[in-house]
């Protein structure tokens, strides 16, 4: 039994060089994801990647490149929902318009004296520019930020 404590305990500094540990960091930050050999910010996660052969030479860096493609691969598929997300928005803009003004033309539509209509008629074409100025404005800015994201899904692809 004390052979064997001795053995193991002479054998233990060497099952420990056995396998090679590499430490990389994980920096988030607003936009993107940044893997480092070094923090590269205070709130930087500390990752390692270790190989059991001993003959086998640390590795060159490539596995920044895999974790940075991985992240370009998911920035891609955030920008595409973002993107079907605008344009939904978009569609739905352009219903609730149609709507508003569908209701401002039923108000003519109703029995009213020559007075009243011609009173009623004015305050229609008055409310349905509004809305139309209002839907524009919105569909101005949501188009900006559609081609804002497709150009950068475009570079990104």
């Amino acid at each position: 039994m004390k052979v064997f404590i001795i053995i193991f305990g002479l054998l233990l500094p060497i099952l420990g060089q056995a396998k090679t540990t590499f430490s990389y960091y994980k920096c988030v930050t607003n936009k993107t994801i940044v893997y480092s050999q070094h923090p590269c910010a205070a709130n930087a996660e500390q990752h390692t990647l270790s190989h059991s052969d001993p003959k086998a030479p640390p590795p060159d860096g490539q596995h920044t490149k895999t974790l940075n493609n991985i992240e370009r691969q998911q920035m891609v598929l955030r920008l595409k929902k973002t993107l079907r997300a605008k344009k939904h928005q978009a569609a739905i803009l352009g219903r609730k318009r149609d709507e508003a003004t569908r209701d401002e033309q039923r108000r003519i539509s109703r029995l009213m004296e020559k007075s009243e209509r011609a009173k009623t008629l004015k305050d229609v074409k008055r409310n349905i520019k509004s809305i139309n100025t209002a839907y524009l404005k919105e569909v101005k800015l949501l188009n900006k930020e559609i081609a804002r994201l497709e150009k950068r899904l475009k570079r990104l692809e």
